[in-house]
């Protein structure tokens, strides 16, 4: 395999000198095509949708008779109250806003259009005669007139449940809340098992409004904390690969030394005069722990003499993490690449989810035959519309995610084949991010859809689990959780794969396909070298993590200390811990894929150059020293099994 420059539709340029190769891959201008396709049925479901009048409905909102308020409205045949004018009532109000549906993720009550959301608490029928009498507003359903509100014999289900809470309306969306939050307390108890009552519940809320400053104060913090990281990892890096092994040394041996303890004790404790069924029971335990000391002891020994075998290639993910730190120094741009992919994602995400609710009240009205009244359902081109639309969500948000996997393998790519580092452009990463615009956005779009064809069944298989927990027999759950856990693991390894295409078609500019053989076999020859960066550079990484995780929850437990008022720690610290973590694997996954994107480029560098003149090394000072003493090594191995052999030839011509 020789990387080589690929010009478009597949001519072979001569072995070069590198620069960026500023073209197009013919191979995967169709699937550019196809993702354009794609994306235009995706804004013809949006128009569709606001067209037939979703959009209306959802913002506007309608009431439980088919009627949308702010709106004069048709009569639908079969359905009593539907067609009324409610030009003047443009808010939605429901009559148990709290009453909540779990497993449907709606509100179970029946909705009204009013002209106005109550202000204040309503007690009793004669608040609600009086509120109607002095807005001009009526809570109670449309066939109760507002003198008959203490008298009608189908008040306790026509009308609002006592007490009314104060509402306020949603922005933008027309629909009367309570401004109290404590209506949801039995909502809220159903996520906390820890409950017993709802005092639980209002401190631990309490409590997050009243800590809320710190809680975005540790936020920030894990933030800059995240930052600095980046930049100075490269200096512990050593001490933190250290830490690894003395982990992973005294945390086997020790495992199996207790596994045989615990073994060697339960032995002992073996009585013949046990009951049988003790006995039994006894000596199961031991066997158990027989077979588990021997696997943990076979394990130790494996991962000693591979950790001995690997102790020279550990070198190198060190230069590499070294290196990577250069490279954020130089390129301080990439530590921002995770806010433009998070503000993108965001707002696609916000315009999926708009769309998807454009869609659930996109259906014809059917009246429900049990509570008499309108709910809105999808045909079947609607269904087949939404699963459409939920393609799309992961294809277009595994795409962004290429895309800035390709931003920054490009601008790395861009560092690391550059002698003088002065003549690098000006921003590589925004001229990064030009060329996959220019050139490479159906590479892109390819290598998200294959991840796409493996994360469809495996979430589907994952929802066929979750609806048949606890009725399918041992067989086919365990079945059903192999095939996930198989998918699981194909799709990460198709990202670790991408993510080395990506860096071979920033090199060469040729197509996906193209660019993950060539990336596939470089790495197959360097497998050990591999297995080091991702098994050491994963753990250092993740100890990173920790540490971020442990200085957020550390300075805020310092942080609430002086709050006295407040007791329960738990949910705020939880809050804090998970933000910085998310924020950490955020920050770190750039660092992991710079270091990816360094040691295939190394790969590419030793492969095609020697150091000789004329053919000098791209790499970096700490890749050259590790090459030199790489060298050096293999030169004094091949030494003295000269001299052995030598030793050997002159052995035997004297005994000759």
């Amino acid at each position: 395999m020789d990387f080589v420059a690929m010009g478009c539709c597949g001519s072979t340029q001569k072995k070069r000198d590198w620069k960026p190769l500023e073209q197009r891959s013919c191979t995967d201008i169709p699937w550019l095509l196809l993702f354009i396709l794609f994306n235009i049925g995706m804004l013809c479901i949006c128009g569709f949708a606001i067209a037939s009048g979703a959009a209306s409905r959802l913002i506007s909102g309608y009431d439980s008779y088919g009627n949308t308020c702010g709106q004069k409205n048709a009569e639908i045949p079969g359905i009593e109250l539907s067609g009324k004018d409610q030009s003047s009532r443009k808010y939605v109000f429901f009559l148990d806003p709290c009453n909540i549906d779990l497993l449907r993720r709606k509100i179970k009550s029946i909705a009204l259009c009013v002209s106005k959301c109550p202000k204040r608490e309503l007690n009793t029928y004669e608040d609600l005669t009086h509120f109607s009498a002095n807005n001009g507003s009526d809570l109670c359903s449309y066939e109760i007139k507002p003198d008959q509100y203490t008298s009608h014999p189908d008040k306790a289900t026509k009308c609002p449940k006592l007490p009314v809470h104060p509402s306020a309306s949603i922005p933008l969306f027309h629909r009367c809340m309570p401004a109290n939050i404590s209506c949801y307390s039995k909502f809220a108890e159903a996520f906390i098992s820890f409950v017993s009552d709802n005092s639980v519940v209002h401190r631990v809320v309490a409590g997050v409004m009243t800590s809320k400053e710190i809680i975005m104060g540790l936020c920030l913090l894990s933030l800059v904390l995240s930052l600095i990281l980046m930049f100075v990892i490269r200096y512990i890096s050593v001490v933190l690969v250290w830490i690894l092994t003395a982990v992973v040394v005294v945390g086997s041996i020790g495992g199996s030394g207790v596994l045989w303890w615990l073994y060697v004790d339960h032995s002992n404790s073996v009585n013949a005069t046990l009951p049988a069924n003790e006995l039994q029971v006894a000596e199961d335990n031991q066997q158990a722990l027989l077979i588990y000391a021997i696997g943990a002891t076979v394990f130790t020994v494996l991962l000693l003499l591979l950790m001995f075998f690997m102790r020279k290639r550990v070198a190198l993910t060190i230069a590499l993490f070294h290196v990577a730190g250069k490279v954020f120094t130089h390129l301080p741009l990439l530590a921002l690449q995770p806010f433009w992919t998070f503000l993108t994602l965001m707002c696609f995400w916000v315009y999926w989810i708009t769309v998807l609710l454009f869609l659930g009240t996109a259906g014809s009205p059917v009246k429900n035959n049990q509570t008499g009244l309108v709910e809105f359902r999808m045909d079947s081109p609607l269904q087949y519309m939404v699963w459409y639309h939920a393609v799309g969500l992961i294809w277009i948000s595994e795409f962004l995610l290429a895309c800035q996997q390709m931003t920054v393998a490009g601008a790395v790519v861009t560092y690391y084949f550059t002698r003088d580092k002065s003549q690098m452009p000006l921003t590589p990463i925004i001229s990064s991010m030009l060329t996959l615009m220019r050139y490479h956005l159906g590479t892109v779009a390819k290598g998200a859809f294959i991840i796409t064809l493996v994360e469809i069944p495996r979430l589907i298989l994952t929802y066929i689990h979750t609806q048949l927990k606890g009725k399918e027999n041992a067989c086919a759950r365990c079945m059903l959780k192999a095939c996930i856990c198989c998918l699981w693991c194909l799709e990460k390894c198709l990202n670790y794969l991408n993510v080395n295409a990506y860096t071979a078609t920033a090199i060469n500019s040729t197509g996906f396909c193209t660019s993950a053989r060539d990336a596939l076999f470089l790495l197959a020859e360097n497998a050990l070298r591999v297995a080091a960066i991702n098994s050491v550079g994963d753990f250092v990484l993740f100890l990173g993590k920790i540490l971020i995780v442990s200085c957020t929850a550390f300075s805020g437990v310092l942080a609430l200390n002086y709050q006295r008022e407040y007791t329960v720690w738990v949910l705020p610290l939880i809050i804090v811990c998970v933000f910085a973590f998310l924020v950490a694997h955020c920050f770190l996954s750039i660092y992991e894929t710079v270091v990816d994107v360094l040691f295939l480029c190394f790969a590419i560098d030793t492969k095609n150059n020697d150091g000789s003149p004329g053919s000098e090394y791209y790499m970096d000072k700490e890749l050259m020293e590790f090459v030199e003493n790489a060298r050096k090594a293999t030169e004094r191995y091949s030494k003295e099994e000269g001299d052995r052999g030598e030793m050997k030839s002159m052995t035997g011509d004297t005994s000759a």
